[in-house]
C-alpha cells in the first residue's frame, strides 16, 4: 500500500468527482509496428513489463477515513486484445490501387481503426480493478499493425512513455522475456522521497513567490453547467526558420525554451486580462537528480504548479523572461509541494484557468538494425487535461509544435486556435528582437487590430445605460476606491479620477473655457493626459467610450491631441 503523490491526489478527485461521463485524464497513444511481428512474443514482453513495474499495477481506494491510497497487486493479468482487420469482408469499394485483396480499402481499415481507438477511449477505467491499462492490437496487413495504448495517466506521466517504449524494445527483442534489464527504480522509492522533503521551506517559498497576487487569472467564461465536456485540439507549429532563431536567442541570452513559451503566453495572457500581474499553470518533471534511477522510473512524478509573471511595459523582454527564469529555478527545490496547498496558502492570487505543457521526454527507441525484428514507433495519441485551455509544447530539431486543447464549450475552436497563433506571434517578435520593450510586443495581427479600430471608431453605435458620463459618476460613488487607472508606479482610483476630472473643469470654466469650446492637451502620455481627455466637467467628451479601467504601460512618448467637449 502506497500513499499518493500530490498530483494523483489531484486526478483522483477529478475522476471521483464525475465518475459517470467520460474521463478526461483518459491517456491514449498509438504504437504502429512495421515489420515481422510475433503477436504473442509482444503480448509477452508487455506482461513482463507489466510484472517489473509495480506502478502499472496500482489500483486507487479510499479508507473509510476519506484518505486515498493506492494498492500494489503483485499478480495482475494484462489486458489484451487483437483484431485483424484485413479479415472483414463485408463489402466495400474494391476498385482502385489502394483497395485490399479482401475488400478493404486503405481508407476503410484506417476509419475502423480510428472507431475501435475511440471506443477503448470511451470506456472508463475502473480505478479500483488493476491494471488500469488496456492493449489492443490491431491487424492492417501482412506486416503492418497498430498497437492502441489505453491507460490512465494516473499510473505514469510523458516522460514515462519512451521509458517503457524502449524497454518494450528491449525485451521483446531478447524473446518476452525478463532477464535482459537490470533493476528498475521502483515509483514507491518516489513517494518516499516526497515525504522526507522540509513542505515548511516550500510552504514559505511559494507564500514569498504569490505574495501580492490578489485576483485569479481567468480566459474562460465561468461554467454554467458543471458537466465535463471533452476537449478539442488544433495543432500549430512555429516554422523551421523561426523554431531555430528562437532557439539560439535562448541560446545566446542563457534561456531556455521552455522560458521563452512560459514568458510568451505571459504577454499573451496580460493582454487577454488587461493586466500586468498574471498566473498561470504549468507541469514540472518532478525528477530530482539525487534519488538514483528516477530517469529511468515508471509512474507520475510530474506537477502541475502555478508561474507568475509581473510585466513591466518598459523593461526590455530578454530582462523579463531572465527574471522569470531565475524565480522559476529558485523554485525548483519546492515542486514536490501539492497545488490545492499551494493555492489555499496563496489564496484566489493562485487560481488560474490556462496550463502549459512544455514536452522534453527521453529519445524514443531507434529502429531495430536486424531485418527479423518490427519496428515500433509511436504516433500521435489522445490526452487532456480538465483546465479550459491547455497549451501542449513539443520541441523537435526542426519545429516547434503547439497544441491548443480548450474545452469547445467554454472556448469556441477558432478562438482556441487564435490563441495559439498570438503565441507564436509573440515567440516570433521575441527572436526576432528580444531587446523590444515588453509594451511594444504586438499580441494581435494586422486583420485583428483593424477589427480593433474599427470597433473603437463606430461611435455611432449606440452604448447601455443613459450615459457615459451617468455610468462613470454610477461607478465612481459605487466604488470610489476601486483602481481606475494604472500607469507606471502611479495609482488612480474612480473617487480620485472624479475629483480630479472636477477639479480641471472648474479651472477651465474660470479660464472662460465655455460649450463646444476646443481645449488643446499636450501632456505626456499618463494620467494626465487621460484626465483632461476623459471629461471636461459635466458631459463626457463625445469622442472617447466608457471603460471601467485603463492601463497604461510607457508613459515616455508626449502625445498632443485636441479633444472638443461640452462643459
Amino acid at each position: 500500500m502506497w500513499p499518493l503523490s500530490p498530483l494523483q491526489e489531484g486526478l483522483l478527485f477529478h475522476a471521483d468527482f464525475d465518475d459517470r461521463g467520460p474521463d478526461v485524464y483518459a491517456v491514449q497513444f498509438l504504437l504502429d509496428v512495421t515489420g515481422p511481428l510475433d503477436p504473442d512474443r509482444l503480448r509477452a514482453s508487455w506482461k513482463t513489463l507489466l510484472d517489473r513495474h509495480a506502478a502499472l499495477r496500482a489500483s486507487f481506494h479510499r479508507r473509510k477515513s476519506g484518505e486515498a491510497v493506492q494498492l500494489i497487486t503483485r499478480n495482475v493479468p494484462l489486458p489484451w486484445r487483437e483484431v485483424d482487420l484485413t479479415d472483414l469482408t463485408e463489402p466495400q469499394h474494391t476498385t482502385g490501387q489502394n483497395a485490399t485483396s479482401q475488400g478493404m480499402t486503405e481508407q476503410d481499415m484506417t476509419d475502423r481503426a480510428e472507431k475501435l481507438a475511440a471506443q477503448e477511449r470511451a470506456q472508463r477505467l475502473d480505478l479500483t480493478v488493476p491494471p488500469l491499462l488496456r492493449l489492443l492490437l490491431l491487424r492492417l496487413g501482412t506486416e503492418r499493425h497498430r498497437l492502441v495504448v489505453t491507460s490512465h495517466h494516473l499510473l505514469m506521466d510523458g516522460w514515462s512513455m519512451p521509458v517503457l517504449l524502449n524497454e518494450l524494445s528491449q525485451v521483446y527483442e531478447a524473446g518476452g522475456g525478463p532477464p535482459v534489464l537490470k533493476r528498475a527504480a521502483s515509483y514507491g522509492e518516489y513517494l518516499a522521497w516526497l515525504g522526507r522533503q522540509d513542505k515548511e521551506a516550500a510552504r514559505t517559498a511559494w507564500r514569498a513567490e504569490l505574495a501580492g497576487a490578489d485576483e485569479p487569472t481567468l480566459v474562460a467564461p465561468a461554467d454554467p453547467s458543471g458537466a465535463l465536456v471533452l476537449p478539442e485540439e488544433t495543432p500549430l507549429r512555429l516554422s523551421e526558420d523561426d523554431t531555430r532563431a528562437l532557439t539560439e536567442t535562448g541560446r545566446a541570452h542563457g534561456l531556455t525554451v521552455n522560458t521563452l513559451v512560459q514568458g510568451a503566453w505571459a504577454l499573451v495572457l496580460a493582454r487577454l486580462t488587461g493586466r500586468t500581474d498574471v498566473v498561470f499553470g504549468a507541469t514540472v518533471a518532478g525528477r530530482p537528480a539525487e534519488l538514483p534511477g528516477v530517469e529511468s522510473m515508471i509512474g507520475l512524478l510530474i506537477n502541475t504548479l502555478p508561474v507568475r509573471v509581473r510585466l513591466d511595459g518598459a523593461q526590455p523582454v530578454a530582462e523579463l523572461l531572465s527574471g522569470l527564469q531565475e524565480r522559476q529555478s529558485a523554485l525548483i527545490a519546492h515542486q514536490h509541494l501539492g497545488l490545492a496547498e499551494i493555492q489555499k496558502l496563496a489564496g484566489p492570487g493562485a487560481v488560474f484557468d490556462t496550463l502549459v505543457v512544455y514536452e522534453n521526454y527521453p529519445t524514443p527507441p531507434a529502429r531495430p538494425t536486424t531485418p527479423d525484428l518490427p519496428a515500433f514507433t509511436a504516433s500521435a495519441g489522445h490526452q487532456a487535461t480538465n483546465y479550459p485551455v491547455t497549451l501542449g509544447i513539443l520541441a523537435t530539431d526542426r519545429h516547434l509544435h503547439v497544441h491548443v486543447t480548450s474545452r469547445p464549450d467554454l472556448i469556441p475552436q477558432e478562438q482556441a486556435a487564435e490563441l495559439g497563433r498570438r503565441l507564436i506571434r509573440v515567440l516570433r517578435q521575441i527572436a526576432t528582437d528580444p531587446t523590444t520593450p515588453t509594451a511594444r510586443i504586438d499580441v494581435l495581427d494586422t486583420p485583428e487590430r483593424e477589427r480593433v479600430v474599427r470597433t473603437w471608431n463606430d461611435t455611432h453605435r449606440p452604448l447601455p445605460g443613459t450615459s457615459v458620463l451617468h455610468d462613470f459618476e454610477h461607478w465612481a460613488a459605487r466604488s470610489p476606491d476601486a483602481v481606475a487607472m494604472r500607469c507606471g508606479e502611479e495609482v488612480v482610483s474612480y473617487g480620485e479620477l472624479e475629483a480630479r476630472a472636477n477639479g480641471l473643469a472648474r479651472c477651465l470654466v474660470g479660464l472662460g473655457v465655455g460649450p463646444e469650446s476646443c481645449v488643446g492637451l499636450c501632456l505626456p502620455r499618463g494620467v494626465g493626459m487621460v484626465v483632461g481627455s476623459w471629461r471636461c466637467g459635466r458631459r463626457a467628451v463625445r469622442s472617447f467610450r466608457w471603460i471601467r479601467s485603463i492601463r497604461l504601460t510607457g508613459c515616455r512618448s508626449w502625445w498632443p491631441t485636441v479633444v472638443r467637449g461640452s462643459l
